[in-house]
Parts: structure tokens; sequence; C-alpha cells
């Protein structure tokens, strides 16, 4: 497994403790390593609260974890999954927040399809360097074969949860698809896909 430290990065997807490298994000003025689970490990499924409550505790668009937590306690049988996992011995899994799921497209892109240019989709000022709207053609499709669509560990062409609940509309919350990238939000109730991540100081 790689060592971090404060002024050196590993390549994007290197091996990390629970899984691969997606890049770093900012949190409250610290750096944290964004590490996202092997997808035999990591890959859900279910519907982000199945009675579409309010969760006022899962409004971050970076704190992955603090959501997660909060959607559990109100009763979400995937948050708690997510919470449950253990992988490489850890116990720290969680369902990624807006930003850090964007992260996670934006590193581990797994198509060649033109990138969805509407809206805050591509926008992420938690990411380390900050980013800013996809264009058509940038991001660019991975160049990791794990990671390129049919490989062991890509993404599907999927919509995945994120744990972030939308601002407005309270039986909703946000999502990303990952064929193009459009970030969009959904009914609460309906079964999409997680793809678990931990976290790492750095």
């Amino acid at each position: 497994m790689n060592a971090i430290t404060a002024t050196t990065l590993p390549a994007i997807g290197s091996p990390m403790p629970g899984g691969f490298f997606a890049g770093a994000i900012n949190l409250n003025g610290q750096r944290f390593a964004v590490i996202l689970a092997s997808k035999k490990q990591g890959e859900l499924s279910g519907a982000w609260h199945e009675d579409e409550d309010d969760v006022p505790g899962a409004m971050s668009y970076n704190d992955g974890l603090t959501n997660t937590q909060a959607i559990s306690e109100a009763g979400s049988d995937l948050a708690k999954q997510a919470l449950g996992l253990t992988i490489d011995g850890l116990n720290d899994f969680y369902i990624p927040s807006q930003d850090e799921l964007e992260l996670c497209y934006r590193a581990f892109k797994p198509t060649t399809e033109r990138n969805w240019c509407y809206a805050r989709s591509g926008i992420n000022l938690s990411a380390m360097p900050p980013t800013y709207p996809y264009t058509p053609t940038f991001p660019i499709q991975t160049t990791l074969e794990l990671f390129k669509q049919g490989g062991e560990e890509a993404f599907e062409q999927q919509w995945y949860w994120t744990s972030t609940q939308h601002a407005a509309l309270s039986d909703h919350a946000w999502c990303q698809y990952f064929g193009y990238g459009h970030q969009y939000y959904d009914r609460k109730y309906y079964e999409l896909r997680v793809r678990a991540v931990r976290r790492q100081s750095i």
C-alpha cells in the first residue's frame, strides 16, 4: 500500500488502504485523500431512503461520512450497509458526498462519451485544486485499464447515489451518471448504485 505525506500524493488509481486513490479534497480547511472501495466489495444498490424522510444532517456537499451517518440514523438500509462494510480490515467506509463522487468521475470516467455540460456538472470547489464545469471532451476516459468500461473496477454506465440531500427538495438527493457525468437529483426511494469510499487525512 502507498503511504501519503503532506507534500506528496500518489497517482490516481494507486492502491491505498481500502481501495484506490481518487484524489484530494478540502474539508473544513483540512486535506483528505478520497479512497474508492473495490467494486467487488464496495459497490451496493438500493434506495437512498425508503420513506423519503427529510434528513437535515445530510446536506453537506463534501462531508460524505457525516451525511451517511445522518441517513443511517434516519433509517436508511443503504447507508447502514455502507457504514457496515469492512475492507482490508478497515470499517470507515461511507456513501460519497456530491463533491467526493464528482472527484471519482473525473478520476475514473469509464467511457469515451462526450461529457454533460450543463448546470453544476463538473464544478467542485472542494476538490484540490478546485475544478470547473466539464467540457464535451474533458475529463477524458480514464487511462487505467481496470477502470475502463468493462474493466474489473469500472463504474457502470448507471446512476450512482451521493449522500447529499437536495437543499430545496427534501424528498430528493443528488446522484451522478457514470456514462457522461451528468449530476442531477432523484427521488430518494429510487434504487440506484452506490460505490463506497473512505478518506484519509493528508
